[in-house]
C-alpha cells in the first residue's frame, strides 16, 4: 500500500497541520480546498489560506464545488491516496471519505467526544473550563462520531481566549495529525470507539450565531467574562449601547477583567464611568470593560474610547 496522503483543508488553523505533515517527510499527493472566493471592499477572488500554501509547496490544488461531482472523483482516484487528513473543512459525502484504504482522519479541537460540532475552542473557553485538547478520529456517517486513534490535552489558563487557545491547539493538532498518519501507515493505529470514553462530558460546540454571542447582563459576572474571553478576538461578545438621548448602537466587548460589585447596587447592564475606566454591574458580582468596539467604529481601549466620548449620560447596556 503507498503512502500518499489527500489533505483537505480551508482556514489558517488548517496549514499548520499542512506543514507539519510536510517537515515530517509525508508524501502530500494534493489538497482539496475551497473555492476562491469575493472578500474585501473590492470583492476581489481571495484564495483560502490552505491554498496559497500548497502553490508556494508545489503541490496540486482542487478546489470542486460539489464534492459528488464524477469529475472530482476522477481527479481523487489519479492522485491515488491511500490516506485522506481533514482540516477544518466541509463536510464530506460518504462517497468521498470512504474512497481512501486507510480511512479518512479528521482533527477535532477538542477531547472528543467533548465538545463536538462547529466552535469547540470557542465554547470550551465560554464554558469556564479548564481543559481541552485535540483529537483524531476516522470520519463515519455521523459528524464527530467516528473512532478515535489520538487525543492530547491542552490546559487552559484563566487568561486564555479564543484566540490564544486556538493558536496553541492549531500546533498541538498539527503534531498529533503527523503521530496519527505515522500509526496508521505502520499498521500501529487502534482506533477506539467515542463510547468507551464513558466519563468524559457530552457538552456540544453548536455554531456561532448573532443569538448566542450577546450578552445576557443578568448572568453572573463570571460568566460574562467568559462569554468575552470564549468569543474574542473574532466574532466578539456583544451588547447594545443605549445612552440617554441617542439612538441604540451595537457594542462588541472585547476584553473584561471581574471586579468587586460598587457599594451602590444598580440595575444589571448599567454603565458606571469611573474615571477611565467602565464597570458594568451583571446579575452579581461586576466586570470592567477593557477593549470595545463601538458601531461603525475601531476596537479600541477603554480609555482611549471615553477620551472620545462627548458626553456621559446615563447608558444601559442590553
Amino acid at each position: 500500500m503507498n503512502h500518499r496522503i489527500l489533505f483537505m483543508g480551508t482556514p489558517p488553523f488548517a496549514v499548520a497541520s499542512l506543514n507539519a505533515l510536510i517537515h515530517a517527510g509525508m508524501h502530500v499527493a494534493g489538497v482539496v480546498t475551497a473555492p476562491d472566493r469575493p472578500a474585501g471592499r473590492g470583492r476581489q477572488l481571495r484564495m483560502s489560506a490552505v491554498k496559497e500554501r500548497a502553490l508556494q509547496l508545489g503541490l496540486p490544488v482542487l478546489q470542486p464545488a460539489n464534492l459528488k461531482d464524477p469529475a472530482f472523483h476522477e481527479q481523487l482516484d489519479a492522485l491515488d491516496a491511500s490516506l485522506y487528513i481533514v482540516v477544518a473543512f466541509r463536510m464530506l459525502p460518504k462517497v468521498v471519505w470512504q474512497r481512501p484504504a486507510l480511512g479518512t482522519v479528521n482533527l477535532h479541537a477538542s477531547l472528543l467526544p467533548n465538545y463536538r460540532g462547529a466552535a469547540p475552542i470557542n465554547w470550551a473557553i465560554i464554558n469556564g473550563e479548564e481543559r481541552t485538547g485535540a483529537t483524531t478520529f476516522l470520519i463515519n456517517e455521523q459528524i464527530d462520531t467516528g473512532d478515535i486513534l489520538l487525543r492530547e490535552t491542552e490546559h487552559i489558563g484563566p487568561a486564555d481566549t479564543a484566540g490564544t487557545l486556538h493558536d496553541r491547539l492549531m500546533a498541538t493538532g498539527a503534531e498529533l495529525l503527523v503521530r496519527t498518519a505515522k500509526n496508521l501507515f505502520d499498521g500501529t493505529a487502534f482506533p477506539i470507539p467515542q463510547e468507551q470514553y464513558a466519563g468524559d462530558d457530552r457538552n456540544e460546540a453548536p455554531k456561532l450565531t448573532p443569538a448566542n454571542c450577546r450578552i445576557d447582563w443578568h448572568k453572573d459576572a463570571r460568566h460574562v467574562h467568559n462569554l468575552v474571553r470564549g468569543l474574542a478576538p473574532a466574532p466578539g461578545a456583544w451588547t447594545t449601547w443605549n445612552m440617554e438621548g441617542q439612538a441604540e448602537r451595537q457594542l462588541k466587548v472585547l476584553a473584561t477583567r471581574l471586579v468587586p460589585p460598587p457599594a451602590e447596587r444598580h440595575a444589571p447592564g448599567t454603565v458606571i464611568f469611573m474615571r477611565d475606566q467602565l464597570v458594568v454591574p451583571c446579575g452579581s458580582g461586576a466586570i470592567e470593560v477593557l477593549q470595545l468596539q463601538l458601531q461603525d467604529k475601531r476596537p479600541m481601549d477603554t480609555a482611549s474610547f471615553l477620551r472620545g466620548l462627548q458626553q456621559r449620560a446615563a447608558v444601559v447596556l442590553r
